[in-house]
């Protein structure tokens, strides 16, 4: 069998029915912890998630160009 890039060597010693479920855990783990941190610290993403205060936004006119 040839060797392609190394990686497959984790799966002989972890095998791939514990491993797989453990990085997909790690991963949404590791999500979830960062929106916490972000709810805690933060002022504006909650109001993000609750859909905050919907103000109307200014546009400005076009830049005109001289002739």
């Amino acid at each position: 069998m040839a060797e392609t890039d190394g990686q497959h060597g984790i799966w002989l010693v972890v095998p791939p029915a514990t491993g797989l479920p453990l990085l997909l855990g790690a991963v949404a783990l590791i999500a979830v912890l960062v929106h916490v941190a972000l709810l805690t610290n933060t002022k504006w993403f909650p109001a993000y998630w609750e859909g905050g205060a919907k103000g109307k936004v200014a546009m400005s006119a076009p830049a005109s160009t001289p002739k």
